[in-house]
């Protein structure tokens, strides 16, 4: 009998998941589920995190010197950052659009408003404050970042994997540039490092269905406690707003990546989408581009035959520093929380958010939740009420799981566009997928 696909196993946990966590809470275990079944939701996610630093490192080093020179690494920078920016761009204006043209804001009553507010208020004084701390530093602040004083103390904090992919650049163009002879041992190390953490890539992902089962069983019966129909009620009061959303990232997947990979790319899109399926699937129960990049990059190469010296470059820098959807999210939710507070945004006022909305996503880490922090500073340039993040927070999650999916099929779609005009695009006849 044929095994059934890897994606089709995550999307069988995932139903089952909701199912359970809905079953938890009319019937009483949400105990049960928190104390029994969510903990391996969490040690599936910490498994993916282990090994997200020792892969991008490992596959950028093995990434830039199987570039072999400096000008052909500079010229696939260029066009993959150039590429980033661009759709991120996009995903903001298209985010504006949409939510001057629908106006989701302006359905909250004073009443529902002042309720989320004390729901919330111990969230968003810790939000506020996260972002007090990045509000508060320099200019230049970003790019002291990104160099370590301590590559060591980098590598054991997801949070830093800026500084990470800076050290691995820089380890691999030195290899480049020192005599073939002395780099060739190095090499062969790191790709047989390479390797070994791809093996355990595999053996992770065979617990995926049920980590993705736990996960999203959990993460059902923390939102709606004992009272099932609670957590539908609050979806319901959102619902536009999470509508809004919704459709600007439905429109970054079906109408912005297909451009892109149709014209420059040369592919059909629908070989794309089947071929992503398993990494959107993984990213969307997860919520981090982080953790499902080893699965995006296997997906890059086994299923679009995206070459691996360009998959290894492209896709660990764009889990840290393209958040198309993220972007999109910024821009809905300070204009929702402005239109619900009442206040007029100037078309000067938004051009702002675009430029904020960008930069704050090439700063925020590749993992659940990131995007709220930095959506303060969004909220604090324009003038917004911090307060009215509170809003927000409730269907957060849900959003959160469907904005990673868009980070992953951007950094997927850059990937290819960067393959392509290397030459570097080799498309399989048919896709397999373990």
């Amino acid at each position: 009998m044929k095994k059934l696909a890897l994606h089709w196993q995550i999307l069988i946990g995932m139903t089952l998941g909701v199912l359970w966590g809905m079953l938890a809470s009319s019937l009483g275990l949400v105990e049960f589920t928190l104390d029994w079944i969510s903990p391996f939701g969490t040690i599936f996610i910490n498994l993916l995190k282990l090994i997200a630093v020792p892969l991008v490192l490992v596959s950028l080093i093995t990434g830039v010197t199987s570039l072999s020179d400096i000008s052909r690494l500079s010229r696939i920078g260029s066009k993959t950052i150039a590429l980033y920016l661009t759709t991120t761009v996009i995903a903001v204006v298209l985010g504006l659009v949409l939510v001057n043209a629908f106006e989701p804001g302006k359905a909250f009553s004073p009443e529902k408003r002042e309720e989320f507010k004390q729901q919330f208020a111990s969230t968003t004084s810790q939000k506020s404050t996260d972002a007090a701390s990045v509000e508060q530093q320099g200019p230049l602040q970003p790019l002291i970042d990104i160099v370590p004083s301590n590559i060591f103390n980098s590598m054991t904090d997801n949070g830093s994997m800026l500084q990470v992919i800076f050290f691995a650049l820089l380890f691999g163009i030195s290899l480049i540039l020192i005599p073939p002879d002395k780099a060739q041992p190095v090499n062969d190390f790191f790709e047989g490092v390479n390797m070994a953490i791809l093996k355990i890539v595999d053996i992770i992902m065979m617990a995926a269905p049920y980590g993705v089962f736990a996960l999203l069983g959990g993460l059902v019966v923390e939102f709606a406690g004992d009272d099932p129909s609670a957590a539908l009620e609050l979806l319901l009061v959102l619902g536009y707003y999470c509508l809004v959303v919704a459709i600007g990232l439905g429109l970054m997947i079906f109408v912005v990546y297909p451009v892109l990979v149709v014209t420059i790319g040369k592919t059909k899109y629908g070989h794309f989408l089947k071929g992503i399926f398993p990494a959107q699937m993984l990213a969307f129960s997860t919520s981090s581009s982080a953790a499902t990049l080893p699965v995006t990059m296997e997906c890059a190469e086994k299923n679009l035959g995206i070459n691996k010296e360009i998959s290894s470059f492209v896709l660990p820098l764009g889990a840290t520093i393209n958040m198309d959807g993220t972007s999109l999210y910024q821009s809905v939710a300070a204009v929702f929380i402005a239109q619900a507070y009442g206040i007029d945004l100037s078309l000067t006022a938004q051009l702002g958010i675009v430029m904020t909305a960008t930069l704050a996503s090439i700063g925020a880490a590749a993992v659940p939740g990131a995007g709220t922090v930095m959506l303060v500073i969004v909220l604090q340039q324009a003038g917004i009420p911090v307060e009215g993040i509170a809003l927000i927070l409730a269907p957060d999650r849900l959003l959160d799981m469907l904005r990673t999916t868009v980070n992953v099929t951007g950094d997927a779609t850059v990937s290819m566009l960067v393959a392509r005009t290397e030459g570097q695009l080799h498309p399989p006849t048919e896709i397999t997928v373990k």
